[in-house]
């Protein structure tokens, strides 16, 4: 006779579903885990892959090329030096100008509450009525008790805030970057075993198809990193030496804030404008106009043809989805989405040509 099965048994075949769906559970809320532990890294572990995508292919080439072992540690710290140079520098020479330009700000602030603040002759060049304008600047500038408690009611209350804010900020920046700059190493040392096993990881999980398009992203980082860094770096390179023939101060400061802003697109015009802005308070008129056509020659020629050929050429997209992709991203993920926003942008038209029979998905 045969015994009945008992009432709560569980057939092997289920035993084992049971068995993967627990462990899905269980592996789907250890990475929620980990994410809500790493969040305030998150970032710079976005950045630190996106340089080493950027630079994964040179790097291979030098490697090659001295006949370096994979295990090596000088090639990977000399890879991640040079990245934290090319930040280091620039950063480091627009803070020391800025560190001067304070002290000479603090002078000008204690001999304008002893002396007042004496009305500029470029006010004179602007087309505005001279008279009226005089009278308001000796009533509420030119005495020194007014100009004191001008710069009193602006400061008060706020001078140390503002200092402890930027400190804060400079602080976790930093930290933000070292760690950057650590996470960056160790991809370059371990590239080719990180490579292989989101291959594997891959295929498994979406077969032939999570390859393409974590190619395409690929292909998008370094279309994108060629086309917005690169080409902005020679935006602010060229317009730089344009600052220093034509008489703006610092050149070198504007030049390098061009070059940050000329990586969104349509934003270098905010600083050379401002170059231009200054020498015409400096009375240079002719010098600010050639300033502002020749940002306005290199910028348009920047985005409309050397932009969409280097973005658009390594992603296969239209530069309007490129141009969206980095607006949108910027206006989601800060200067992250700059890389992000193109990448998305391009895995989500790789997929509609694959589902619309372009090619076979």
């Amino acid at each position: 006779m045969i015994d009945p099965i008992p009432p709560f048994a569980i057939h092997p075949g289920g035993e084992k579903r049971a068995q993967q769906a627990a462990f899905g559970v269980l592996a789907f809320g250890l990475f929620l885990l980990g994410l809500f532990t790493l969040h305030r890294f998150l970032s710079a572990l976005a950045w630190a892959a996106i340089f080493a995508v950027a630079l994964w292919p040179l790097y291979q080439r030098v490697r090659a090329r001295l006949g370096r072992r994979r295990d090596d540690v000088l090639l990977p710290g000399a890879f991640t030096l040079a990245v934290a140079l090319v930040f280091i520098v620039p950063v480091g020479m627009v803070g020391i100008q800025l560190a001067r330009e304070a002290h000479a700000a603090a002078d000008w602030a204690r001999d304008a509450q002893a002396h007042g603040i004496p009305e500029p002759d470029a006010l004179h060049k602007l087309p505005v009525p001279h008279a009226a304008l005089d009278n308001w600047w000796r009533q509420n500038l030119a005495d020194p008790g007014s100009a004191r408690e001008l710069l009193e009611r602006t400061t008060h209350g706020h001078v140390g805030n503002v200092s402890r804010s930027i400190g804060e900020g400079v602080a976790r920046r930093l930290t933000l970057f070292l760690f950057t700059l650590l996470t960056l190493f160790f991809l370059f040392k371990e590239g080719d075993t990180v490579s292989a096993q989101m291959r594997r990881a891959g295929d498994r999980t979406f077969g032939p198809g999570g390859e393409r398009v974590g190619q395409q992203i690929i292909s998008s980082v370094h279309g994108t990193v060629n086309g917005l860094v690169l080409v902005g770096l020679g935006e602010g390179v060229l317009l730089g030496v344009i600052y220093a023939f034509a008489g703006v101060p610092h050149p070198t400061v504007f030049g390098a804030l061009t070059s940050v802003a000329a990586i969104i697109p349509f934003a270098a015009p905010v600083v050379f404008c401002a170059a231009a802005l200054v020498l015409a308070a400096q009375g240079s008129m002719v010098w600010a106009i050639i300033v502002v056509v020749s940002g306005m020659a290199v910028t348009f020629v920047a985005d409309h043809f050397v932009r969409p050929v280097l973005i658009g050429g390594a992603t296969k997209l239209p530069f309007l989805w490129v141009l969206l992709g980095i607006l949108g991203g910027v206006e989601t993920w800060g200067l992250l989405g700059l890389f992000l926003g193109p990448a998305i942008m391009a895995a989500l038209i790789l997929l509609w040509r694959e589902w619309a029979g372009e090619r076979p998905a």
